[in-house]
């Protein structure tokens, strides 16, 4: 039995039983006293949540433009716990990863390394991203203040840029602690456009490397020669050059035959690369299987997309004293394509230097058409039309043996959506091999269960076409070296290195 606040009954003097009235106090956002804080030239920057690589990067990144920023390690079941004690009750994993990450490593700070609770508040300041749409992200902000108030760091400074203005940020950023300019994303974008090149061939790479750890290890080299450029300001292709003579010296047999598994679904659960999603990647790889991520630059080329749709949908509004020429659309406009065009030049760039050939900037224009027979393309939360334009495209241009869609538990721009299109989908693609999954923190044993299931029917469908295709009595070595990427109308690697040879 539970009483409320407000109807607690105490005895009085004649031992008789009364109500004491209690009026709930407001929630506030902001510090009981004022706070003086450290100057802006004194602050470190503390942020992270997208992959191991990429957060590393963009701390070399920033760290170039003189700003004095620090990754926060990767976030795991600890920091879930930490967030779930210090959040309020049914967040996504999602909010309970990155808000106990946050929180865990500033008790670090405090406990281990020595700091004061109040030099910490001072001086540090956590980045994230803001914006509103149908999940809980809108709230990010609010539950980082709560559950910091409540992890005894009041007054934490948080500073946000609205993810769906990218560089186009306004003025109304709450204290500006720092200078959101377009050398800030232009600079930014290169160290993820980068971490997702350098990240897609260590997953093309890492399942058939001869020798286990090689790949992981000529990743971290690439690592450091690449933050080493944004550091001393060298050419980042350049860079990109010297990875690929570390990464052609991995040897690997690629000819073992695995299924590929395209993994998306909501954008934190698909790209974390840890407890998030329960070691996820790592978890397939070991099965035997491929992966197939979905790369960071997606979400950035669909967040293009819809301020393109959002420019022409303000265009063809009726108005009687609208301008002969609306010259503020057409800057947006002008912006928008220079922005598209920016990040597919640099991807491009980029990738011919480190040797990936195989992929490309997604079109969002073709994946649009693909899915606006299933899904309202007005529907901008989440990823919006991605993941059922992605099934699509998985089934009739032979990407994947298995598609998997993973998600916070009651995710509802993909759970209660995405999945709810998916089925028709599939009703209408039977062929399709697909497994939509759910996470909360906990349950991993039968998070994977399920996963081997889905993956048990990906191994022979991989297998069956394998043997179907015709072999040549040698093959040559070319077919290991990774630069050696032919495209044709078969999934598997192995089966695609093959059928090559007969063309």
């Amino acid at each position: 039995m539970s009483l409320s606040c407000t109807n607690l009954k105490t005895p009085d003097n004649n031992g008789d039983l009364r109500f004491l009235h209690h009026t709930p106090d407001q929630w506030r956002e902001g510090p009981a006293n004022a706070i003086d804080y450290a100057p802006k030239e004194e602050t470190v920057f503390l942020s992270g949540g997208l992959t191991l690589l990429q957060d590393k990067l963009i701390e070399a990144a920033l760290n170039s433009l003189g700003i004095n920023f620090t990754a926060l390690p990767n976030p795991d079941f600890k920091a879930f716990q930490t967030g779930k004690a210090f959040g309020n009750r049914g967040q996504c994993n999602p909010t309970y990863f990155t808000v106990g990450n946050l929180v865990k490593y500033l008790q670090q700070l405090r406990d281990e390394k020595g700091l004061s609770t109040e030099e910490i508040v001072k001086k540090y300041v956590y980045i994230t991203a803001g914006g509103c749409g149908p999940c809980r992200f809108g709230m990010y902000i609010t539950e980082y203040k709560k559950a910091l108030a409540d992890a005894g760091f009041e007054g934490f400074r948080l500073t946000a840029f609205d993810h769906e203005k990218g560089i186009f940020q306004g003025d109304e950023i709450e204290e500006q602690l720092l200078d959101y300019t377009p050398t800030f994303f232009v600079t930014l974008a290169k160290a993820v456009v980068i971490g997702d090149i350098i990240n897609m061939l260590g997953y093309k790479m890492r399942p058939y490397e001869v020798e286990r750890g090689t790949t992981d290890a000529a990743l971290e080299a690439c690592r450091t020669i690449v933050s080493n450029a944004f550091l001393e300001h060298k050419s980042l292709i350049g860079a990109m050059w010297q990875c690929r003579k570390v990464l052609s010296k991995v040897q690997l047999d690629r000819l073992q035959v695995k299924p590929k598994v395209m993994v998306m679904g909501e954008f934190w659960a698909a790209m974390t690369e840890g407890d998030g999603n329960y070691n996820l990647y790592r978890f397939l790889e070991a099965e035997g299987a491929e992966c197939i991520p979905q790369l960071i630059i997606n979400r950035l080329m669909l967040s293009l997309w819809e301020a393109e749709q959002e420019n022409l949908k303000q265009q063809q509004l009726p108005g009687k004293d609208a301008p002969a020429v609306d010259f503020s659309s057409l800057k947006s406009r002008l912006l928008i394509k220079a922005g598209k065009a920016a990040v597919k030049t640099h991807f491009t760039l980029y990738a011919k230097a480190i040797g990936l050939h195989d992929y490309d900037v997604p079109d969002i224009d073709k994946l649009a058409s693909l899915a606006k027979e299933y899904y309202t393309l007005e529907c901008s939360g989440g990823e919006g039309h991605l993941e059922v334009a992605h099934l699509i495209e998985a089934v009739k241009d032979n990407l994947a043996h298995l598609v998997i869609s993973v998600k916070p538990f009651g995710c509802m721009p993909s759970s209660a959506v995405s999945d709810g299109v998916q089925s028709l989908v599939t009703a209408r693609y039977p062929q399709a091999n697909f497994l939509s999954i759910e996470t909360s923190g906990e349950g991993a044993a039968n998070f994977y269960s399920r996963v081997q299931m889905a993956l048990f029917k990906a191994k022979q469908a991989a297998k069956e076409e394998f043997e179907a295709i015709e072999k040549e009595m040698h093959i040559p070595e070319k077919v290991n070296n990774y630069l050696y990427q032919p495209v044709n109308d078969k999934i598997g690697t192995a089966a695609t290195l093959v059928q090559s040879l007969c063309l």
